[in-house]
């Protein structure tokens, strides 16, 4: 792991709150999550040498992020290494075989119907009377 002492260029705690919580340095904090941003730093060990909880300090790093994704929304460092393939044919229908046989020995064979034509001769064959052939 890299060794990173880390010094802010002012303080961190700024002062106290009526309850005792400390107040911080805004220009301190961003300094603080900016140098735990870097490779190899460890959050937690950061947090020690400033004084702070760790748990605190993850939270404002988070709070850091989703600040700066709101403001820039494509770096360099963001972008995808893949860029999506297009095609340049129309895309291919689904074609479908359909093969039946009635009781009554007619058969019906449909080769490479595509899926949009299919429902309505479908629904178009299931309107026709039935045969005087065929047995109800």
């Amino acid at each position: 792991m890299i060794e990173n002492k880390s010094r802010l260029s002012r303080s961190l705690v700024v002062g106290h709150r009526s309850d005792g919580r400390c107040r911080y340095a805004p220009e301190a904090k961003r300094e603080l999550i900016e140098a735990c941003l870097q490779p190899g730093i460890s959050v937690a060990r950061m947090a020690l040498e400033h004084g702070i909880n760790a748990n605190l300090l993850r939270k404002w790093i988070t709070q850091y992020r989703d600040n700066n994704r709101a403001v820039i929304p494509c770096t360099p460092a963001t972008l995808s290494a893949f860029a999506p393939v297009l095609s340049l044919d129309p895309p291919k229908l689904a074609e479908v075989s359909l093969n039946v046989s009635l009781p009554n020995g007619v058969q019906l064979a449909l080769q490479g119907v595509s899926l949009t034509d299919l429902s309505p001769l479908l629904n178009d064959l299931a309107t026709l009377p039935c045969s005087a052939s065929s047995q109800n």
